[in-house]
């Protein structure tokens, strides 16, 4: 009957095809029951446990850092305030007091390093005393008021004088 074997049915003897060809099928077999839930469950569990370490080396770094800023805060306030003061962003009074000038058809091939846009016709432009560096007045405003350096270069606007910031000359 070909290469399967049909059920033999004679005496209520019921018993499985078997198969003639050459290839074994109890490697399959095999490699199916040797994967349980079990190995499942161990995956699992390490992969939490990695998670776990991770968020404790970062919470750990976290709560290092803020005991170190806290504990210069306290012990040094004089020299962590300076600190604070000298990387903070212009005063009103020096950021109004740096030179504007207005775009003339001649240098309106360059552009605002902030925004990315040309210099047009006629548009005002703050020019840094510190490197020369020219950007849209609403552009340098709105990032010398958080930082006092140029934000091409990094060159600090503000010297340190006598208690009192004034503007850095080239």
């Amino acid at each position: 009957m070909g290469h399967h074997s049909t059920l033999n049915c004679q005496n209520n003897n019921y018993s499985l095809p078997q198969n003639t060809n050459s290839t074994n099928p109890a490697p399959a077999q095999a490699a199916v029951a040797t994967s349980s839930p079990l190995d499942y469950d161990v995956v699992v569990i390490l992969a939490a446990m990695i998670c776990a370490l991770v968020c404790a080396l970062g919470l750990n770094t976290m709560l290092q850092c803020i005991v170190r800023c806290t504990r210069r805060a306290l012990s040094e306030p004089a020299a962590w305030a300076a600190h604070r003061r000298a990387h903070a962003g212009l005063k009103h009074e020096d950021l109004v007091a740096l030179p504007v000038a207005i775009v003339g058809p001649a240098s309106a091939a360059s552009g605002c390093a902030i925004c990315l846009s040309d210099f047009m016709d006629g548009e005002r432009i703050r020019v840094l005393p510190a490197c020369g560096h020219r950007f849209h007045v609403s552009c340098i405003d709105t990032w010398l008021l958080s930082h006092c350096s140029c934000p091409t270069c990094r060159r600090r606007l503000l010297t340190e004088g006598s208690g009192t910031s004034s503007i850095a000359e080239p």
